[in-house]
């Protein structure tokens, strides 16, 4: 729809001066049946959108279709964006919060805009990139995401970092973003260069939208990162200050709003990128490094029947014969402590153990390690033959265990245990400093 100031047209980059002497700079956005016709919404560089009087205000047109510069084809949900930088980058939308827009009739947020728009309203990526591909992959809430949508996700990454991409950025839901990022960190084996998940916690269209500053990290990630790993890049505060790059299998959504909710567990995250100065600030020398192969080993398959239980006060020992009388190859339980579950559930556990079932023990503390020898209820589990994952985090050794009875299918269950406290991928052995641990300040 055509914005109300003649001659300007969503898109366009242009310069309002207001009655008041205010100098704004931003792209037009499309106006909507609740747009007044004495304003206009602007997308800032900062990726903020801010609503204009134009009331006795001087408009400039500074560059129209800014938006749409560059030769655009496509096919399929695939679109390749020629840019002006040296790298090669795919950007796979998956959907989520960072493709969605508040729908103003019903106050709900839905999946809505396409990979290219993203792409179109993040010039960076054009300045760095000498070729965008994008990818509308598939657009799904991230609540929605099963394993065999991670298979899926690994194929089409590993699809570009096979052609010769740089890097690829992944968009993605933050409720679940942290077990997509632990499924591709072990499904792509031989990494040589850095997948990078970036998410919102507030939809693009909004004035408050995270989107665009985590985005604009996205590319200087792929330039600058020394590390081939599998990478979630979110704020690293409440404010426009940095971004983290935080180790996929290290990371936890802490916060269901907050724009810093994500935190790297038991380790610290690998850099910082601060997004104004296009710079990268490695934190973490602790990194699988660099080779820019493409020769990405995909092992993409995840079983479906694992589970993971959290322990309670009183739960009902039977959900552990249920899970093995549906068929389930294995548990991961997230025991209280030191990894612990009420001594009733124990005959069940070895029942199921006998029976081929992989029951594995992490901890519900998040930070911190399992040590199942130390009290009386540990050691019984351990001579059940209950598997202690040390400080591997709950959801990543469940998708690590259901990529391993995905890709070994057929190995003897001890086996597979013992490739279950193997480590890949730094998912194991983190920092247990004090440093890595949050302390919440409640004054002197």
């Amino acid at each position: 729809m055509w914005c109300v100031v003649a001659n300007v047209k969503p898109g366009d980059l242009i310069r309002v001066i207001t009655s008041g002497g205010l100098v704004v700079e931003g792209v037009v956005l499309p106006s909507t049946e609740f747009t007044s016709e004495k304003h206009i919404v602007l997308k800032l560089s900062s990726g903020y959108n801010v609503g204009v009087s134009l009331e006795n205000a001087i408009v400039e047109v500074i560059a129209e279709d800014y938006l749409k510069l560059g030769a655009l084809e496509g096919s399929q949900g695939v679109t390749v964006i020629k840019g002006k930088g040296e790298l090669r980058m795919a950007f796979v939308s998956t959907g989520g919060t960072i493709v969605s827009k508040v729908e103003y009739e019903t106050g709900a947020v839905k999946p809505a805009l396409s990979a290219s728009d993203l792409v179109e309203f993040v010039p960076e990526l054009r300045e760095l990139a000498e070729e965008i591909v994008v990818s509308d992959f598939m657009r799904k809430l991230s609540e929605n995401m099963t394993p065999e949508d991670w298979s899926r996700i690994s194929e089409e990454v590993g699809k570009y970092l096979r052609s010769g991409a740089d890097g690829v950025i992944v968009a993605h839901g933050t409720d679940t973003m942290a077990y997509t990022a632990a499924a591709l960190a072990f499904s792509l084996r031989n990494l040589g260069n850095p997948v990078v998940l970036v998410g919102a916690q507030r939809s693009s269209d909004r004035p408050s939208t995270d989107a665009s500053y985590n985005l604009k990290a996205c590319p200087v990630i792929v330039k600058e990162a020394p590390f081939a790993e599998v990478v979630v890049a979110m704020h690293g505060s409440s404010d426009d200050i940095y971004v983290f790059a935080h180790r996929g299998v290290r990371v936890r959504k802490m916060h269901s709003s907050r724009r810093d909710a994500f935190q790297s567990v038991n380790d610290l995250p690998l850099a910082k990128v601060y997004v104004r100065e296009r710079r990268l600030e490695v934190i973490n020398r602790n990194y699988l490094p660099r080779t820019r192969s493409s020769e990405v080993l995909l092992m993409n398959k995840f079983s479906s029947k694992v589970a993971l239980l959290k322990h309670y006060p009183g739960i009902d020992c039977e959900i552990i014969d249920y899970l093995v009388d549906k068929g389930y190859k294995g548990v991961v339980i997230e025991g209280t402590g030191l990894g612990h579950i009420r001594e009733e559930c124990i005959d069940g556990i070895r029942r199921a153990i006998e029976e081929g079932v992989i029951v594995a023990m992490s901890t519900q503390t998040i930070f911190g390690r399992v040590d199942l020898d130390v009290y009386t209820t540990g050691r019984k589990l351990l001579k059940a033959g209950v598997v202690p994952v040390d400080d591997m985090l709950p959801e990543v050794a469940f998708v690590k265990l259901s990529w391993l009875l995905g890709n070994y299918h057929g190995e003897e269950p001890a086996k597979i245990g013992s490739r279950l406290t193997t480590n890949l991928v730094n998912e194991i052995g983190g920092t247990q400093s004090l440093s890595v641990f949050p302390r919440w300040y409640h004054g002197d």
